[in-house]
């Protein structure tokens, strides 16, 4: 069985190795208002989480929602996909990181893990964003600014984010 729907490049078009995925990472706690009544994250607050870490890894690379919108160029989300592995609990804090993995498509792939206080894995899943026009309808290559950003990526030009 795949982890992705999509498969990791190896190589860029041009032949040479494509970069390693770009991570991110970020905290958060458990809140009140996320739980049921066993006190545990409700399954669907996880996709909260998961764009808490896509938006803090847009905003560190310079393709976040601020830079979507300036382009006039949305990115809805086209799949989302969780798998739960443990119960988060109310209070506690987790770490949520997320690889933006390389593709010369008009997309993003992304992919997320979300680690518990004793570092083990609640969830993982993966989102996949497709780059569209303003009144509608996906784009079939990548709009100027991502492809610029991609650029810097695979020149080393770019590092990943942590907030431990």
């Amino acid at each position: 069985m795949r982890r992705f729907p999509w498969r990791d490049s190896q190589y860029c078009l041009d032949g040479s190795p494509a970069p390693a995925p770009l991570e991110f990472e970020v905290e958060r706690i458990a809140r009140f208002d996320e739980v049921d009544a066993l006190a545990i994250v409700w399954h669907g607050h996880y996709a909260s989480y998961f764009e808490d870490a896509r938006v803090a890894l847009g905003e560190h690379f310079g393709i976040g929602y601020s830079t979507l919108k300036r382009e006039l160029t949305p990115a809805p989300i086209k799949q989302l996909y969780v798998n739960y592995h443990l119960p988060l609990e109310f209070g506690e804090r987790c770490r949520i990181l997320v690889r933006l993995h390389w593709c010369e498509a008009a997309r993003m792939n992304m992919s997320y893990q979300i680690i518990n206080n004793r570092s083990e894995k609640v969830a993982s899943g993966f989102t996949v964003q497709m780059f569209a026009q303003p009144g509608g309808g996906y784009l079939i290559e990548q709009p100027a600014f991502y492809a610029e950003f991609c650029q810097r990526w695979k020149q080393g030009q770019l590092t990943n984010g942590f907030t431990r």
